[in-house]
């Protein structure tokens, strides 16, 4: 009887020789012995394997973003044919950006280098939009690298279709190791899309911290959620299968790339020490592409902090005092209450006949001890010295009254005040001889509450443009608001809030497919200049051409709700000749960045008012960029 066979008649009587069961055990347990031997070898292996990957990973960024090799030597390279660069000024990161997409330098177009475009890791083509300034300029197309190709490309300075660099490009001298870890890093970098972006939407998040008046929150959710609205109306499918692609650019509909949006409101509640824990916990139920403008009435520090920590763009909030320190994240228009009391330094210094005592009466929260703190630095080594009189963050008129007694001839005094209590100084008048300044991130400066008397000794910080001067800017704003019946509740607010949306729609319609966040801030910096610039331009082309097709003129002034009748056309100037120009598309004169700038405005003023409704500003130094 063969084996088989007595296996088989064993099994009929229900038992196995005992022969084959003793050897059926011993072959188990040699497989199990071999499998405790190899198991852990493999693990260890694997584990090795990881490690060295990481480490060459470690090695190529430092190579890229510091200039540093993994001796620890400097990186060297040769520009123009002749100039030496070494250290940080050789590293890949100065021209081809932390996110490795690259840029335009004047004409010189520094291509994408990370491993999605190098070796074409994906069936579709890789695109990006080089030039903000154009939307049609794209990356150049290539047939895949190689290590090898890209070894000559980097040391040699010639592609991989045999063509010679531009001599903007460094060349380099990196043995086959440092290039095998230089291509270790670029094969990860900005090689998967960022969290909150799917193939057909990406998800913000705006947040709203809990001492916003309800109006103010009211008018800011109801803005962002009908931009997003309509951003989405424009990019989903019309009647009879045909596509509306309104807020979408040329190139964002022919790849086929844009997408949905999706807004979370993030609302605040409780003390700012457990805002954090609370973005945390959103974060985590609901990843975000980015934050999405925002409002506040006191600190935006926490909400900076998150974003630092999850490497969440902040995108324009509107707050009184954005957060510090430096931010790689975190965008605002402008410095807030910390600008201010910069530009009133720099006003006082220049002045001819300088005061030599500034008083400063604050309340005594964060945003008021942080505008005191920064006008005391800002005064630092003057003539001017600082006494600060803080008052509690909960008191009675008398505490405020007192605080503005026994102030002598010749002195000034910045009031960091809300308008509450600048409407309580109504019965009380000001000193004689005495200059006050008030900031108008924290109180109003059109209506204000200050009677005849105190406009009469009071200016204002005033970080926007002139009324005078921005109408132009804001016509296409105004006109927007009106259409939709949306009252003007809070100007400033509200146009920040037009603007931040309308900045991503064109950023992210620039970015195609290559959703990552750094790319994101890259752009913004680079983009907002060039952004303000073509959109004052196509603005004005609109009124000169509405203009001489003559039809309805219909003026919005700011503050009304005015709706165009069924079938009128609406048009937004009164007038239109060779001097209707707007510079801008903000209440700020001008909106800038660069690399590693975060505060796009940087100026204010010091004005006057006048009116019995403060409706006139009066400029009395004109613009302070401290």
């Amino acid at each position: 009887m063969n084996l088989r066979r007595e296996i088989s008649a064993s099994n009929a009587l229900g038992r196995i020789p005992s022969a084959f069961s003793a050897a059926s055990r011993l072959r188990k347990a040699a497989v199990l012995l071999l499998l405790a031997a190899v198991l852990p070898a493999t693990a260890a292996a694997e584990e090795r394997h990881a490690e060295a990957a990481a480490g060459q990973i470690a090695a190529g960024k430092r190579i890229y973003t510091e200039g540093i090799l993994p001796s620890g030597a400097p990186l060297t390279a040769t520009r123009f044919g002749s100039s030496t660069v070494s250290g940080a000024d050789a590293a890949c990161i100065n021209c081809h950006r932390g996110s490795g997409m690259g840029e335009v330098e004047g004409n010189v177009l520094v291509p994408p280098i990370t491993g999605n475009f190098l070796y074409a890791m994906h069936k579709d083509m890789q695109y990006a939009i080089m030039d903000p300034r154009v939307s049609k300029r794209f990356n150049p197309t290539h047939p895949p690298y190689t290590d090898a190709s890209f070894e000559t490309a980097v040391n040699l300075g010639v592609d991989n279709l045999g063509h010679k660099m531009d001599l903007t490009m460094p060349r380099y001298k990196l043995s086959a190791v440092q290039i095998k870890a230089l291509l270790a890093y670029l094969g990860q970098l900005s090689s998967d899309w960022s969290p909150g972006v799917l193939a057909s939407s990406i998800r913000f998040a705006t947040v709203i911290t809990p001492d916003v008046d309800p109006a103010r929150r009211k008018a800011f959710i109801t803005m962002l959620q009908t931009i997003v609205r309509q951003k989405n109306g424009s990019t989903e499918t019309g009647v009879r299968g045909r596509t509306r692609h309104h807020m979408t650019s040329a190139a964002e509909m022919v790849l086929g790339t844009e997408r949905k949006w999706d807004l979370d409101i993030w609302e605040l509640k409780g003390a700012p020490e457990t805002w954090g824990a609370q973005l945390e916990a959103d974060y985590q139920v609901q990843p975000v592409f980015a934050l999405l403008s925002g409002l506040t009435g006191s600190t935006w520090q926490p909400v900076h902090d998150f974003c630092d920590k999850e490497h969440v763009p902040c995108w324009f909030p509107s707050t009184v005092m954005p957060g510090e320190p430096q931010s790689q994240y975190a965008f605002y228009f402008s410095g807030g209450v910390l600008l201010e009391a910069d530009v009133l330094a720099r006003y006082l210094q220049d002045e001819k006949n300088a005061p030599t005592h500034l008083i400063q009466i604050y309340r005594d929260d964060t945003v008021g001890k942080a505008a005191a703190a920064e006008l005391k630095k800002s005064l630092q080594g003057t003539r001017i010295t600082v006494e600060d009189r803080a008052l509690a963050v909960v008191s009675g008129k008398s505490e405020l009254q007192d605080a503005f007694s026994h102030v002598k001839s010749g002195d000034v005094v910045m009031c960091w005040l809300r308008d509450d209590d600048v409407a309580a100084l109504a019965k009380s008048g000001p000193a004689k001889d005495v200059r006050y300044y008030f900031s108008s991130r924290l109180s109003r400066v059109n209506g204000t509450p200050l009677t005849e008397q105190w406009k009469a000794h009071s200016d204002f910080v005033y970080l926007y443009e002139l009324p005078q001067n921005r109408t132009l800017n804001l016509d296409y704003f105004h006109a927007w608001m009106n259409l939709r019946n949306f009252p003007i509740v809070d100007e400033a607010m509200q146009s920040e809030v037009f603007f931040s949306a309308n900045f991503m729609t064109d950023t992210v319609s620039e970015m195609l497919n290559n959703l990552y966040r750094d790319y994101m801030v890259e752009r913004a910096e680079t983009g907002i200049n060039k952004r303000e610039g073509s959109k004052s331009e196509q603005e004005t082309r609109d009124r000169f051409a509405l203009g001489r097709q003559g039809d309805l003129v219909k003026r919005f002034p700011a503050g009304t709700k005015t709706i165009a009748p069924a079938g009128e056309r609406i048009q937004m100037v009164s007038h239109v000749d060779s001097t209707t120009v707007s510079h801008g598309t903000t209440m700020y004169p001008r909106l800038s960045l660069a690399s590693d700038q975060r505060i796009a405005s940087k100026g204010g003023y010091i004005v006057s008012v006048s009116g019995k409704q403060g409706e006139q500003l009066v400029d009395e130094s004109g613009w302070i960029v401290p």
